[in-house]
């Protein structure tokens, strides 16, 4: 599939915007076009934390369907965990288009989309009538651009889902929304974390998991203040990272001077060494999940000995396509077999010390 797709399918989507191209993928995926990957049930690849069993490691991550358009059609292509969102409560149209762009010699994109998404409701809907299909779907809550009080969209966004979500991913570190960054400060993140996780506690039946995304750009005492924070809240697991606003050691000429995050191969260094210092700030004992840069069996398991429990991809599917997945997942379990581990959470954290010395890219 990803030979065919390189050959054919990603000339055709190239030839056309990358929203567009992007809107037509859904579509497609929606439409049953697209095959399914055939079940790959590797007992080395089950991952157990925060109360949910993973069939394998491998997520997509958020900013794919952020309306919640297409989750058991990822679920179908291999995926043992998809992700849904941002979603806000109310509908928004995000920033101004153009605000995807595509550095194709780098395998990466910058885009500043800003939380455009149908808003609650109309995900709700969707995720309900879902309901009776099997498989993990998280959802990834935000705030509106324009809301005066914008704990209380997360808090929301919590009393919302609860019902529908596997898990909460509380987005506070994309790039593309104004001062949304600032919750990652200690004072602001204690607020945050309080009131989520009480909103959390107070919904009737199962207790969700809640996951913190934080970027990638954080200083050493940015990282201090947020693992010490984490220490007094009953936190369910941490991902990292979201896009990065550096620019380092990219080859594209086009596009590269576009405002936003970037995502994909150039951000697999800096995220991996900021979930290395992570971990080494956490301990053992909390889940992590690992995004950037994931775009083959060997970088998943990279993320994993830097300390991932799991990791996501999104970018890498835009250039190798929607076989990636099944072909990830298919490496995982051969390089378990080749390397007589009985399970893949065997490998974590075995590089930890040598990617949290690292010097993080200019």
């Amino acid at each position: 599939m990803s030979g065919l797709f390189r050959a054919l399918g990603r000339k055709v989507l190239f030839s056309l915007d990358p929203e567009d191209a992007h809107g037509l993928s859904i579509k497609a995926l929606k439409s049953g076009l697209v095959p399914a990957c055939a079940a790959h049930n590797d007992p080395a690849l089950r991952v157990a934390i925060a109360g949910l069993s993973f069939p394998n490691p491998l997520g997509m991550a958020a900013g794919y369907d952020k309306n919640a358009e297409v989750p058991d059609a990822l679920l179908r292509l291999g995926f043992g965990f998809a992700e849904v969102g941002t979603l806000t409560p109310l509908p928004q149209s995000g920033n101004p288009k153009p605000r995807i762009f595509r550095l194709v010699e780098d395998s990466a994109v910058i885009n500043r989309l800003g939380f455009n998404n149908e808003g609650h409701d109309a995900a709700l809907r969707r995720l309900s009538a879902r309901r009776v299909h099997a498989g993990i779907v998280g959802v990834n809550i935000g705030a509106n651009k324009d809301a005066i009080d914008r704990v209380a969209d997360y808090v929301a966004g919590i009393r919302k889902f609860h019902a529908v979500a596997s898990y909460f991913t509380v987005n506070i570190s994309s790039p593309n929304t104004p001062g949304l960054r600032d919750l990652q400060a200690r004072d602001s993140l204690r607020e945050l974390l309080g009131k989520v996780l009480d909103a959390r506690d107070a919904q009737p039946g199962v207790r969700r998991p809640v996951f913190l995304k934080i970027a990638p750009d954080l200083p050493e005492a940015g990282l201090d203040d947020i693992a010490a924070e984490i220490a007094l809240h009953p936190l369910d697991g941490l991902i990292i990272s979201n896009t990065t606003l550096s620019r380092a050691g990219l080859k594209s000429g086009k596009n590269r001077r576009e405002t936003g995050g970037l995502s994909g191969a150039p951000l697999f260094e800096r995220s991996t060494i900021v979930l290395a210092k992570m971990r080494q700030r956490v301990g053992a004992e909390l889940p992590l999940i690992g995004v950037g840069g994931v775009e083959s069996a060997a970088t998943a398991i990279a993320k994993i000995r830097a300390g991932a429990d799991l990791v996501q991809l999104y970018t890498s599917m835009i250039y190798h396509g929607p076989g990636l997945a099944g072909e990830i997942v298919k490496g995982l379990s051969a390089a378990m077999k080749r390397d007589q581990i009985s399970t893949i959470a065997a490998l974590r954290d075995c590089d930890v010390s040598d990617w949290a010395e690292k010097v993080l890219p200019a």
